[in-house]
């Protein structure tokens, strides 16, 4: 990334107006930070929650996050602050941007939002249930108006302001809605979906498929045995999310396959980085000490647990949980997949 990005001067859009109500940006991460410049660089008042004071003061004194998005420079509508009141007390809806591991510890640190828009991608599993983080918000909360926003977004990208798309799912069309203005723009692209399900379990899942994609990487298998393991590796996403309740056709757009490409593909992919690093010989702990989260790591452990509960069919979820969790050798599990029973496509 550049030394110093300065955002762009972004003309106001049929979707942009209208929409100066402040929001919360919970998590002053990479994703949490880009979502809050591309709000705030509509002249939208936006709070990014920091839970270290020392981390929030840093970015008032700088204008910038430099931990995690250095040289990006902050707007003026931009707030930082480790101070909960301030940031919740005026928001129109709280954007919940922490990993999947300190979800429930941070909410229930907070005051209550009005509505919680949720952009992390992971799973749970916790008395014997598989939690989406739209679900646990709702436990934790007991507010009922929740969005999810997921896609193909690499978030050092969308804090330059490359061209981008995602989408919002909502049971609530009209908060679906409100956050399609406050972040869509020119060079972010948002569509609306009241497919919560899909959406949530389009972008958790393609997290363990992408630590999978690593592998085969770090291995040098080749673009060939790539390809075939994304495409059965979305197979397996859909059957796994039609189960659950989400619609087929969601798994197909950005939520999905979308997230998909572009997190198995990327060398700017955590998951994707973190499946070749394992490979390689990198251990769990080192893994687990870094300072961004590999949330394919959790969701593939919470996966694993819901497969043990119920028997569900996922190969390769389980391949990548042995490999991860039981250091397994990942030539053997792929020996494994590649001489499952043959079948029709």
């Amino acid at each position: 990334m550049p030394s110093s990005v300065i955002l762009p001067k972004l003309e106001s859009s049929k979707t942009g107006e209208g929409s100066l109500e402040p929001i919360a940006v919970i998590g002053a991460g990479a994703w949490g930070t880009a979502l809050a410049l591309l709000a705030s660089s509509k002249g939208i008042p936006v709070y990014l929650w920091a839970r270290r004071a020392q981390h929030a003061q840093a970015m008032q004194e700088e204008r910038q996050n430099r931990e995690y998005l250095p040289g990006v420079l902050f707007p003026e509508s931009l707030h930082p602050t480790a101070d909960a009141e301030e940031a919740l007390q005026k928001a129109r809806f709280a954007v919940v941007a922490v990993p999947s591991k300190a979800f429930r510890e941070t909410l229930a640190l907070l005051p209550e939002a009005p509505a919680y828009v949720s952009v992390t991608k992971g799973l749970q599993f916790a008395d014997h249930h598989l939690l989406r983080m739209s679900q646990v918000i709702e436990e934790i909360t007991g507010v009922g108006q929740i969005a999810v926003l997921s896609g193909p977004n690499l978030a050092d990208e969308i804090a330059r302001f490359l061209p981008a798309a995602a989408v919002v799912a909502s049971r609530d069309p009209e908060l679906a809605l409100e956050v399609q203005q406050v972040f869509s723009g020119a060079s972010f692209r948002v569509y609306t979906s009241s497919d919560v399900v899909g959406v949530e379990l389009g972008g958790a899942l393609k997290n363990v498929i992408a630590l999978a994609a690593g592998m085969v990487d770090g291995l040098k298998l080749g673009d060939n045995a790539k390809a075939a393991l994304i495409t059965r590796g979305l197979r397996e996403i859909i059957k796994f999310g039609v189960a659950q309740g989400a619609s087929e056709a969601t798994f197909m757009g950005l939520s999905g396959l979308g997230d998909l490409i572009a997190t198995a593909s990327s060398p700017l992919s955590r998951n994707r980085s973190a499946g070749e690093r394992i490979v390689k010989g990198e251990t769990m702990a080192h893994l687990e000490a870094q300072k961004s989260v590999v949330e394919g790591i959790y969701t593939v452990k919470a996966l694993h647990a819901w497969d043990q509960e119920t028997g569900a069919d996922l190969p390769i979820t389980e391949a990548v949980y042995r490999v991860v969790f039981e250091g397994a050798d990942p030539m053997q599990e792929l020996s494994r997949l590649m001489g499952r029973e043959t079948k029709s496509e």
